[in-house]
């Protein structure tokens, strides 16, 4: 079976293509052998490829840039998605994407379901729903993974920031009232790899998807502030014996309308894994236990890739 994975060099694309190797052949394509902004170069080299499954984590996560790069985050989050789908449809492969939870406007007091209605309050948002409309009317055998919070030792996200930040300060203010569950980028891949191998013996991606197919909720358990998270890696990192000069009770909370950014977000981003869970019968693990995990492995990646905090 071959697989097809876009994104590769992005923070959960990296950790994608080496924890699936063993479902298939991963062929990982650079953006110069297929850029996302490219309709025809997209449709040729999926042509010449004929994957079994597409995996799709690339897009435009720049959320504030977004609001100015308006053309290319919708080529690259609602268009490319789109003719993906039609083109694994062509070819009769499964199709798998990753969303987000910015789709919400975060206006819900309680953890967002599936079925609940989407309202973006920014461009990047808006465009990653579009990707999933235009997935869901092309394709007939896809997962669309709604994700959010994201982090890993690979790439760029909060917690390498506050891991680099916690060694350059000794005051920060971080946000208090957005709420979320931080997941990590191998927690997503072993999830995805779990559902994949459910797939029964001689039975095609596209089959197997065709049987569970829609979107479904993807994130660590738990909940917790910016604020609050910020505070858990720094606590986390004295533990470890990192040279910080930033302690956690130095961290203050402040509302996010102190903190001026050109997208608006939403302020309660906990999604209900109750569907993923039940359909899957997957585990997912509490996001500070994750966290925990990442830190301790830091060290072992600061020296095996030259990574400066």
């Amino acid at each position: 079976m071959k697989i097809l994975l876009t994104g590769q060099t992005g923070q959960l694309g990296h950790i994608l293509a080496g924890d699936l190797q063993s479902l298939g052949q991963v062929i990982c394509l650079s953006r110069a052998e297929m850029d996302l902004r490219q309709p025809d170069q997209i449709r040729s080299v999926v042509r010449a490829i004929r994957p079994d499954l597409i995996i799709n984590p690339a897009a435009y996560t720049a959320v504030d840039q977004a609001e100015i790069d308006v053309s290319v985050a919708t080529q690259i989050n609602t268009d490319a998605p789109r003719i993906l789908a039609q083109e694994a449809q062509a070819l009769d492969a499964g199709f798998v994407h990753f969303s987000t939870d910015y789709i919400f406007d975060g206006l819900k007091m309680s953890p967002y379901i599936e079925l609940d209605q989407a309202c973006p309050l920014n461009i990047y948002g808006k465009t990653k729903f579009q990707g999933e409309q235009a997935i869901a009317s092309h394709s007939d055998a896809y997962w669309i993974f709604r994700i959010g919070w994201v982090y890993g030792a690979h790439g760029n996200n909060f917690l390498k920031t506050i891991v680099r930040l916690a060694q350059e300060r000794q005051s920060l203010n971080v946000v208090a009232d957005q709420i979320g569950a931080p997941t990590w980028t191998k927690t997503i891949s072993q999830a995805l790899r779990q559902c994949l191998q459910q797939r029964p013996e001689n039975m095609s991606f596209a089959t197997y998807m065709r049987t569970n197919t829609g979107s479904y909720h993807l994130t660590a358990n738990g909940e917790v502030s910016w604020h609050g998270y910020a505070q858990h890696i720094v606590s986390q990192l004295a533990l470890l014996g990192f040279p910080i000069k930033l302690a956690p009770d130095a961290i203050s909370a402040i509302a996010t309308a102190d903190y001026p950014a050109a997208a608006r977000r939403p302020s309660n981003s906990r999604l209900d894994t109750h569907k993923i869970r039940q359909t899957f019968n997957i585990t997912l693990p509490l996001w500070h236990d994750t966290v925990d995990q990442c830190l301790a492995e830091l060290p072992k990646f600061k020296q095996a890739e030259n990574y400066k905090f």
